[in-house]
């Protein structure tokens, strides 16, 4: 096979542009991302089901707690009463009538610590009369692995207990525990267990460290479905999101209610999925920061999920107006001084200097429609004109911000079709309109192939995020609960022979995040997904190193570069006397590959190699079975490429 790379119509790439887009799904943030150990912390927990536009939001505050040693006499009941907080107002009392006994938390399944690692531990306790002490902390069976006794003040008051213990021992699925050293009744609330490693004192390190290995250009966040809610009610606060933590009101997770239906009765394993926000809007932008990626948030523009609901806000009504002042003071949040509203309020949390915000995604992936309201009657939506309202508004007080816009969830569609002539059109009119348009593409990996080249021929007008893409293998459980084996290499291979095409347009693709981000094993709504994890550890999918490989060896221009042989795909970048090759080798086969360019690239330097079985993917016990190996090179300009694989040619002049 030959590949051929011209310097003629090199195209510039623009820097940062492979990027994470986080959404709380998969039990990503709570179980996940935030390092808090414990479920329902708070007692704020909410049991959702139902079905299309028609949703049951029961309390059930009691969740993941019960009494412990099981059969106890004990007695767990749920007040409000002269709560804590009122944000978040319900607690425990619980009631023991014998020493020894108390509660556990199921901490989703279960506490894993690591020997000789410190933890936090804290909790609210309120005493009337018990006068004794209190254990707090993780048992293996009768073992206490970290914790111990507490003096209770017995003045009818709250207080705050907290202690940091290193763990006496390695433990897996343990227990957290509370418990009474004699019989008689507290107050609870607000119970926390967090590793002293945690990264800006929030993030679980390994989840972090994960991202930060792909040094990413930006992190879209808190979603996706999530800002939409699966009403307006539930819909993503960000102003509810920042202060402090025990303040925050816990609001009940879209992805509750994913995939209910009459033969689950209407609800999943899962209806008790929440946001207790103890990540919040604050800590994204400071994540963000912590990975040298810029911040990409996204509002609402008062529309609910169009996937789960026909609730919007009329364009007309003023309650839209709410939406629109959300935003607004959002960016103040972010770049505002100290003599703002909102700035004072970041600085006020620790972050005396504006964040760097660059862009903003307005709205997530809604479409023009008019849905049949439960009425009866049908009411456009009018996304198009509330966009260009969102617009305007933004941009009278903040010029210079990039607006991130949305041509809605499909691709190729009527929809889609007329979404990309309205921005084209807006475009014409006003060149600041949308910096780039979102579009969504979950694939089977003979659409990706097909695929490659549909950029080479979009309008130069109007530039892509690729916010949200994956090859979904078929019959390898894609887009449902808790398959770690769609992430096989089939579909990860065909995403790179995609990307070559997103790199080769590097003047239409500025931005690409592969979606979902995270997945955690045995809580998961959503498969495939990049990076997979427990509550011990955590892995890359072979579609995270095939991102990875995109990220760290891109230059700052894009060359053309063509192959000769079907199914064998290429792109080519340059920087600083170095040209990024990547071809993929999509066939049965072996190939043999000479490179020709019309200008002196110089030697092989280095081969970057991805190869395996297409039905392989990486677990726990094997996290790199699919993964980048280097290849020493044996030519200047030629190499061989295994069947079925990835390879990053690095020329070095």
């Amino acid at each position: 096979m030959k590949i051929t790379i011209s310097q003629q119509n090199k195209v510039p790439v623009k820097e940062g542009g492979v990027g994470l887009f986080f959404e709380d799904l998969n039990y990503d943030l709570d179980g996940g991302l935030y390092a808090e150990m414990l479920e329902n912390r708070n007692f704020e927990a909410k049991d959702v089901h139902g079905e299309w536009d028609r949703y049951v939001v029961d309390f059930d505050g009691g969740y993941g707690w019960e009494a412990y040693p099981a059969g106890a006499d004990v007695a767990l009941k749920i007040k409000t009463d002269r709560a804590l907080f009122a944000e978040n107002p319900h607690y425990m009392r619980l009631t023991a009538a014998a020493g020894g006994t108390g509660m556990k938390n199921k901490a989703y399944d279960g506490v894993y610590l690591t020997k000789g690692q410190e933890y936090k531990l804290s909790f609210w306790l309120r005493s009337y009369d018990y006068r004794d002490k209190v254990f707090a902390g993780v048992r293996t069976g009768s073992t206490i692995v970290l914790g111990r006794r507490f003096k209770v003040r017995a003045d009818g008051k709250w207080h705050r207990y907290a202690a940091t213990f290193k763990a006496k021992a390695d433990a897996e699925r343990a227990d957290f525990v509370f418990e009474l050293q004699t019989a008689g009744m507290v107050h609870v609330d607000q119970f926390s267990l967090m590793p002293c490693t945690a990264v800006l004192g929030v993030f679980r390190r390994d989840l972090v460290e994960l991202m930060r290995e792909l040094k990413p250009g930006f992190l879209r966040f808190p979603g996706g479905c999530v800002v939409e809610g699966n009403s307006l009610e539930n819909r993503y606060l960000w102003k509810e999101s920042v202060g402090e933590k025990e303040r925050r009101r816990q609001n009940w997770n879209r992805w509750a209610v994913h995939a209910t239906c009459p033969e689950n009765n209407f609800r999943t394993d899962y209806s008790h999925y929440g946001q207790t926000l103890g990540v919040g809007y604050f800590e994204y932008f400071r994540l963000a920061e912590y990975l040298g990626a810029k911040p990409l948030p996204v509002v609402s523009v008062g529309i609910a999920c169009q996937y789960m609901s026909t609730e919007f806000v009329p364009v007309d009504d003023p309650e839209l107006e709410v939406y629109v002042q959300e935003a607004l003071d959002l960016i103040e949040f972010a770049l505002g001084g100290p003599d703002t509203v909102w700035g004072k309020l970041r600085a006020d949390l620790g972050h005396p200097a504006p964040f760097d915000l660059e862009y903003l995604g307005v709205g997530n992936e809604q479409w023009e429609a008019s849905p049949v309201q439960k009425d009866g009657t049908a009411r456009p939506n009018e996304f198009y004109k509330r966009f260009e309202l969102f617009e305007k508004r933004i941009h009278e007080r903040y010029p210079a911000l990039k607006i991130v816009g949305t041509v809605g969830p499909t691709f190729e569609t009527d929809s889609y079709y007329d979404a990309w002539k309205w921005v084209r059109e807006k475009l014409t009119e006003n060149p600041d309109f949308v910096y780039c348009a979102d579009e969504h593409f979950y694939v089977s990996p003979a659409w990706l192939y097909d695929h490659v080249h549909v950029y080479d021929g979009y309008p130069r007008a109007g530039k892509v995020y690729a916010g949200e893409y994956a090859a979904h293998v078929p019959g390898s459980g894609c887009a449902l609960f808790n398959a770690p084996q769609a992430n096989c290499w089939e579909g990860a291979l065909a995403e790179a022979a995609f990307m070559t095409g997103m790199e080769r347009n590097a003047d239409v693709v500025v931005m690409k995040s592969y979606a979902p981000l995270f997945g955690r094993l045995g809580y998961t709504q959503w498969s495939p997904d990049l990076i997979w994890f427990d509550g011990k550890s955590a892995y890359g999918s072979p579609s995270y190193y095939v991102q990875k490989l995109y990220s760290l060896y891109t230059g700052d221009y894009a060359l053309p570069a063509e192959t000769d042989l079907p199914m064998t795909f290429a792109s080519a970048t340059e920087r600083d006397g170095f040209t990024y090759l990547k071809v993929v080798n999509a066939t049965e086969e072996a190939v043999p590959v000479e490179v020709e360019a019309d200008h002196a690239i110089g030697e092989l330097n280095r081969i970057i190699l991805m190869e395996g079985d297409l039905k392989d993917y990486n677990t726990l016990s094997e996290p790199m079975k699919i993964s980048p190996k280097d290849v020493a090179p044996t030519a200047p300009h030629s190499a061989l490429l295994p069947p079925h694989s990835f390879a990053v040619l690095v020329f070095r002049k």
